[in-house]
């Protein structure tokens, strides 16, 4: 532990010009949040923190609200050298006080973070599945049924309905930034036209992330995935909520490995928002 007094430390809410110590901070614990990352984490949210007297960054927490009962919080981070200080415990209270008290909040916890969150009153609800892939290779899944299409703007309001639909809370704000951050955005249509899923795949430093994915079945969201991943020579990753076993077992089979199954934790609620099973890959845990 840093045995700097804790007096020396304020609680802030970061703004852009903080993104470069920000991303130092996530560096220091192996974490690979870039620039566009954390400028879409603050276009959609805000992110709170401590600095020390030389205006060094120490801690971190971001929450996102979204538009009706919703709001996720991640990017809790300490320096190892402040910790047992409290920061983090601090950082997240910060985000929660700055919602309405009827506000449920989602997160998803490391396991060593996890006695912390429920000491905050946080209950665990799920399990997310964190998968990631060196090479990938096609699943070969088609339907004759759909088209794939890049998206256009045209598209948004329908985009807007499937994912509150499939991830339980409207977010519109979030989609428009994630949209403008991503590598590619693509939907599938039926043969009437009608747009029933759609996928995004966002650059990171590390990984090409694919998320949100949103499908009718398993079938499709391995269409999807296809179109995102084929041909992207890199790391993928993309973390998957419990209950989507059959797209698990294709993801398997495409080079995807399970690395880990982090828990959901709920504040003001005991369960999930409602969802209609058409959710196959989250944002990212930062975004719930």
């Amino acid at each position: 532990m840093n045995t700097s007094n804790k007096s020396t430390l304020t609680l802030v809410q970061f703004e852009e010009e903080d993104i470069p110590g920000l991303i130092e901070l996530s560096e220091s614990v192996g974490w690979d949040y870039d620039k566009h990352e954390i400028g879409t984490v603050m276009s959609a949210g805000s992110v709170f923190g401590h600095k020390n007297a030389h205006g060094t960054i120490v801690s971190s927490a971001a929450i996102i609200p979204y538009e009706v009962r919703l709001a996720s919080i991640g990017m809790v981070i300490v320096n190892k050298e402040y910790r047992g200080f409290g920061l983090g415990k601090e950082a997240t209270q910060q985000c929660s006080n700055s919602l309405s008290g009827d506000t449920s909040i989602m997160l998803i916890s490391t396991e060593d973070g996890k006695p912390l969150y429920e000491r905050m009153g946080f209950k665990s609800v799920d399990r997310v599945h964190k998968y990631i892939c060196d090479t990938y290779s096609t699943s070969k899944k088609t339907d004759t049924t759909v088209t794939i299409e890049d998206f256009y703007v045209s598209h948004f309001r329908e985009i807007v309905k499937l994912d509150e639909a499939a991830f339980g809370d409207k977010r519109s704000h979030f989609l428009e930034y994630r949209i403008n951050q991503s590598e590619q955005c693509v939907v599938v249509k039926d043969k009437n036209g009608s747009l029933i899923g759609f996928g995004l795949s966002i650059l990171g430093p590390i990984n090409l992330i694919i998320g949100p994915l949103v499908a009718p079945d398993a079938q499709i969201a391995s269409i999807i995935l296809d179109k995102l991943a084929s041909g992207h020579q890199g790391k993928l990753r993309i973390d998957i909520p419990s209950g989507q076993e059959a797209f698990m077992e294709t993801l398997e089979q495409c080079g995807f490995v399970n690395v880990s199954n982090p828990p959901i934790m709920m504040l003001h609620s005991t369960k999930m928002p409602q969802r209609n099973d058409e959710l196959f890959g989250i944002a990212a845990q930062v975004f719930g």
